[in-house]
Formats: structure tokens, sequence, C-alpha cells
């Protein structure tokens, strides 16, 4: 049984291992586990197609640091030409990860909220790139997280540019056939400032604007604090506006307290989305917050919030809440074009 792609095409070992994690990732499996197929897909990526047929052969694949018995077996498999069981299994579970919003997700071009490992992510900022394209994006929105959120390595200016440099160094290399956009995901302050100098954010496509710091803050001064950042020309999307957890390994969190009708009413007045947050342990905003900024007018962007590859395609769980809302899918800008996105992205600047 020949390792194949969808369309037919051969898949060699490193495609295997990543194809894989990949599908572990969409199944929320553990971090650890997933990261020894992708350990291994970064291992043997630059080693000649000889050698890794020459290891195979000679059983010494777990000589290489990164290669263990299990991803050993799974290079071996795809080397000779054979699916291996794992994959096998993976692969009944590649359908939808969610029903009810097919049409919807199908229209949307890209995603605006995904991590990578210069903050809290798991994968390289080109790997993340690589399978939203494969996933058939137009564009992804890479927004690490800003510096106050140490926890999870939050990027200073200085950080913020190097990483500027290397999204325009794989642009230039895709050369018009994707967009890696550059953003990041800005803490709001206390205060309601945005946790970024202006001038950095100034250089950015789009920013996403997220409370992750005293989220049981009483609703007054919690409303106050999230008006400023919507009011704040810079940000373009209200990320996971409740802060709450349903479900997942970090437990339950309840949600944020503020007065929503006055912070999505400012939002639909300043052209700020209100994010569809599609990773299910949030399910944020919650269904009733979701219809009232639906009837007041606001702007949505479905986004995946992924801290890994495979997670790009949790968009399904936000598509099929966004359908179910009924929310009209102009609306949801990662549904526009690359350019109608940058322009109203930046038409408060």
């Amino acid at each position: 049984m020949s390792p194949t792609t969808p369309s037919g095409e051969a898949r060699g070992p490193v495609a295997t291992l990543r194809r894989i994690a990949f599908l572990m990732e969409r199944q929320r499996e553990e971090t650890r586990r997933i990261e020894a197929f992708r350990n291994a897909a970064r291992t043997i990526l630059p080693l000649p197609e000889e050698e890794v047929r020459q290891r195979v052969e000679a059983g010494t694949l777990t000589e290489l640091s990164g290669i263990g018995p299990s991803t050993a077996a799974v290079i071996t498999d795809a080397a000779n030409g054979v699916v291996p069981e794992r994959l096998v299994e993976l692969e009944k579970t590649a359908g939808p990860l969610a029903t009810g919003g097919e049409e919807l997700r199908a229209r949307l071009r890209g995603d605006l909220h995904s991590h990578s490992d210069w903050s809290d992510g798991g994968s390289p900022l080109e790997e993340m790139a690589m399978t939203a394209m494969e996933l058939g994006h137009d564009y992804l929105v890479l927004t690490d997280h800003s510096p106050r959120l140490r926890v999870a390595n939050g990027l200073s200016p200085e950080r913020l540019t190097r990483q500027l440099g290397v999204v325009e160094a794989v642009n230039e290399h895709l050369d018009g056939a994707f967009t890696l956009l550059k953003g990041i995901e800005v803490d709001i302050l206390d205060d309601g400032s945005l946790d970024q100098t202006p001038e950095m954010l100034d250089r950015l496509d789009l920013r996403v604007a997220s409370v992750h710091s005293k989220l049981k803050m009483d609703a007054a001064p919690m409303t106050k604090r999230m008006l400023g950042a919507v009011r704040n020309p810079h940000t373009n999307v209200l990320g996971h506006c409740t802060g709450r957890l349903v479900t997942g390994n970090r437990g339950t969190r309840g949600q944020s307290q503020f007065d929503a009708k006055a912070v999505f009413g400012a939002c639909a007045e300043k052209g700020v989305a209100v994010e569809i947050n599609s990773r299910p342990e949030r399910r944020d905003p919650p269904t009733k917050l979701l219809e009232l900024a639906r009837d007041l007018g606001c702007l949505f962007s479905i986004d995946s919030d992924a801290h890994a590859p495979g997670q790009l395609d949790m968009l399904d769980f936000g598509a099929a809440r966004a359908t179910e809302a009924g929310i009209d899918p102009d609306r949801i800008v990662n549904t526009w074009e690359r350019d109608r996105l940058l322009e109203w992205a930046s038409a408060r600047l």
C-alpha cells in the first residue's frame, strides 16, 4: 500500500511525519508526542534521500538526534512505500471537525490569529505558513504575543523587528503564491492601552487586541479597559473577548464581566471585528454575546488562535457557530480577499 496524498502523489518520510503531526494536532493529542513527529521531520529534512535510504536499510535511524523507535518505524514504512499504521488510523479522523458551517468555511480566505515558536506556539512560522497554504488559505496573519505576556515569551520591539524581517524573507520566497501577514496579539493593559509601541504597531498589517490578565476585574473597569482598546486606532480585532475556558487540559474558567452592549457598540462604530475564536476550549464569545454583536452590526473574524499547524484547521468550529448564528458572510472579514482586508485594517491609522 503506497503512502499517498489525497491527489494520489507519493508521500515521502518527511511529508508522512508532518501529516501524522497535523492530524494529531487536530485531535488535540498530547503536545510532547506530537513534537516527536515534527522533530523527526526536521531532522531528516536536510538529509540526502540516499542517506535516509541507507539508514533505513542499516537500521541506524535512531542514531540521529530527534528520532526514536516510533518515528524511525514511520520513516522506514514511508521509505518502503507502506502507509504506517499510525497514519492509517489518524486518516479516519481527517473529515470536518464540525458540521453545519461547510459553506462558510469554504469562503474563508485566511486566518487572522496564529502563533509560532517565536512566542508560545510550537512550530516555526515557516511551518505555520506552509500548513496554511496546504489548507488552501490565501493569507495567514502571524500574531505572536506582546512583551508583557512573559509566560508566553512575548515579543519585545527588538524581537518583533527581527521577526518582521523573517516574514519578509518568507514572502519573498513565496513570490505571491501566499502571503504571511505581519501581525500581533497585543495585550490590552489595565488602563486600556496596548502593550506595544505605537511605532511598532504602525509597521504591522493587522493587530488583534486581547485581555490576558486580571480577567476577574469588576465589570465597570473591565468595560473601560476594553473600550480603551477598541477606540485605539491600531486595534483591528477584539480577541476572545470574555477569556473563558469551557473545557481542555487547562481546566475551566468563567467569563469576564463587562458591558457587552457598550463594547460591541464601540466595535461596530469603529469598524473593529469581534473575534469568533474557533478553539473548542474557548467557544468565545458565548452564544448570547455572539448574537448581541450580530444584532449591533459588528464585523467578525473567524480565527483559529492556532498554536500549532494542525490547529489551523479548527476554523471548522468557528464557521459552524457563525452559520448557526446567521451571520452574513460578508461581515466576516476573513472572507475578504487580501487587499480588501489590508485596506480595512489600515483605514483608521
